[in-house]
């Protein structure tokens, strides 16, 4: 992660900021330093028009969703400010645990046997959030960040929402989308288990998966939902080893389960993925790019 240092350093709140790390839809991210000099990541969002709202309501999600988490591959929120000029707030402040990483579009992963760990460490991470009672809902690999020591911790939780939520709109990323949130339906911890697959799909072939339409519906065998894009019709991407013969092909029926349009079809939970994964990184030889003979 590059850091932009800034020439006129200024405070926000009791906050000294020391230089920009990134800039969203309407918000900055800085690392600052509090009074005690302890270094952290804050957010800061400032509603500049009536659409922008929504933008303060994920921030507040966010805060109130991590607040009930606690493991080590999601990124810790250590507190929330609401600034209220008057009656409404129109800024708000989430200090974060500072991340010096960089997401996994930007991280060089190697050998199939650190990406297997990798993804270990986050499905682990959405198994947690899952046990608690929340669906992230909008997992994608810029949505996890990596440091030097190849720990994962997923970021973003402003799309998270309890098990069983049905939203009044269609929420998500193209290319990582479950057909069920591009069908406004209930989002599950199949949902996450989907959007999980589709990030292992992207990082192990550089190819998105065909989103969803709300437009289309098709015969998927229990569910209609609809998997073309652009008017494709709805069938499975190809298998992850028939771009890299490297990748076994167990992982890629991990992958190709995660990704099954009928949520029933998937795996239960995000720990059965964990529990497949583990399995092969038992059965997996890195120096030989196969599986152990067993």
């Amino acid at each position: 992660m590059t850091l932009k240092k800034k020439t006129d350093l200024h405070r926000i709140l009791d906050y000294r900021v020391l230089a920009e790390i990134g800039r969203g839809a309407a918000s900055i991210i800085y690392a600052v330093s509090d009074a005690k000099n302890q270094i952290y990541a804050l957010k800061h969002v400032i509603l500049k028009g009536s659409k922008d709202d929504r933008f303060l309501e994920q921030a507040e999600n966010e805060e109130k969703i991590s607040s009930k988490l606690n493991h080590p591959a999601i990124r810790k929120i250590h507190k929330m400010h609401k600034i209220r000029p008057g009656w409404q707030r129109t800024e708000v402040v989430v200090v974060m645990e500072l991340l010096d990483s960089d997401d996994l579009t930007n991280v060089d992963l190697g050998s199939i046997g650190t990406k297997l760990n990798i993804f270990r460490q986050v499905a682990e991470g959405l198994a947690h959030m899952n046990d608690r009672g929340f669906v992230h809902a909008d997992m994608k690999p810029t949505n996890v960040l990596m440091d030097d020591q190849m720990q994962a911790k997923i970021i973003d939780l402003g799309q998270a929402c309890k098990i069983g939520t049905v939203k009044e709109r269609i929420q998500g990323t193209p290319g990582y989308m479950a057909p069920e949130q591009a069908n406004r339906k209930e989002i599950t911890e199949k949902t996450d288990v989907y959007n999980f697959g589709a990030t292992m799909y992207w990082l192990l072939t550089r190819q998105e998966v065909a989103t969803a339409r709300p437009d289309q519906q098709v015969d998927d065998g229990g569910g209609g939902f609809s998997i073309g894009a652009g008017g494709s019709s709805a069938k499975m991407p190809t298998p992850p080893h028939a771009f890299d013969k490297r990748i076994p092909t167990e992982l890629s029926d991990v992958v190709l389960r995660c990704l099954q349009p009928n949520p029933s079809a998937r795996y239960e939970d995000m720990h059965q993925v964990v529990r497949k994964l583990t399995e092969i990184i038992d059965s997996w030889d890195d120096s030989a790019s196969s599986m152990k003979a067993g």
